[in-house]
């Protein structure tokens, strides 16, 4: 491991756990442990992780984790990703299963209770971006505004190893703004996946257009006077939700995290870590690691 160059990548664990699932119980594929429990999500997630790591080869690993679905958001609006069905019942169990299975194999699995794994990712991000290179992976576009000069974000694209990867050169091409802006071009077009209007009437091209010129939500207000008279009715009539909207878009930055960096350091593995798995019901996980890595 290079120590003078620590690069860590930061998994969202929630996100690769649900797209695994949906990936195979789409087609009925549950894989089961031999005690019933379903393992589709588990595996699809570790043998994800597994795969990331061959091809990035990071020295540092860390998984951010949702833990449960009440946060502080939730305190703010009532509606807050109250548009959302409950979770499949296969899918309940093998969020501590991924867990656990993650502890096996020795990451490190990090969540706060009232936080989203966004903020505890963005948290993560604001401690150690000025001591390594941090690669996230995730299917989740708002933390495109957790983007600086030492990290990057891998979205997910197809399969284990295809990813759309962001760097601020990429995004400002993309964006004409700064990646801390995209809060305010989200607080303004609002987010229906999770459930906050911004401000109904406001698109994601006038968003973009509005914070391109004026900077910022607060920017956008000093100028009310010289918006269009409907865009301007608009974002009048709607200025507590549009405020709102912008502290729900925010990924907090303050979790505290107790690890070091050397608590996370990539772990060696073993042919015998992975045939303990295997004998638990994890085949597959035991598998793809054996396809990837050469164990002594």
């Amino acid at each position: 491991m290079n120590k003078q160059h620590p690069h860590l990548l930061v998994i969202d664990g929630m996100a690769l756990l649900f797209r695994s699932f949906y990936a195979t119980s789409v087609m009925g594929h549950y894989q089961y442990l031999p005690d019933g429990r379903p393992t589709n999500g588990v595996q699809g997630f570790a043998r994800h992780v597994l795969t990331a790591q061959s091809i990035i080869k990071p020295s540092h690993l860390e998984i951010c984790w949702d833990m449960g679905s009440h946060t502080f958001r939730n305190e703010l609006f009532q509606g807050y990703k109250a548009n959302r069905s409950n979770p499949p019942v296969e899918l309940v169990p093998q969020f501590e299963m991924a867990k656990e299975v993650a502890e096996w194999i020795g990451w490190k699995n990090i969540g706060e209770a009232g936080m989203e794994a966004d903020d505890c990712i963005g948290s993560i991000v604001e401690k150690w971006k000025k001591e390594a290179k941090i690669t996230i992976i995730s299917g989740d576009r708002d933390l495109l505004q957790l983007l600086n000069p030492s990290t990057e974000i891998a979205f997910t694209k197809k399969g284990y190893s295809e990813y759309d990867v962001y760097t601020v050169q990429q995004f400002k091409e993309e964006y004409a703004i700064e990646p801390h802006q995209f809060v305010d071009v989200k607080a303004l077009m609002g987010d229906a996946s999770d459930g906050y209007p911004g401000v109904k009437g406001i698109g994601p091209k006038t968003a973009l257009q509005l914070i391109r010129q004026y900077g910022s939500v607060e920017g956008v207000l000093q100028n009310l006077e010289r918006l269009k008279p409907s865009q301007r009715n608009k974002i009048k009539e709607q200025i507590d939700m549009l405020k709102l909207s912008y502290q729900l878009a925010s990924i907090q930055r303050n979790v505290s995290i107790k690890a070091n960096l050397e608590e996370l350091s990539v772990p060696d593995y073993s042919a015998g870590l992975f045939e303990q798995l295997a004998a638990k019901g994890y085949t597959s996980i035991a598998k793809h690691a054996c396809s990837l890595f050469s164990f002594v």
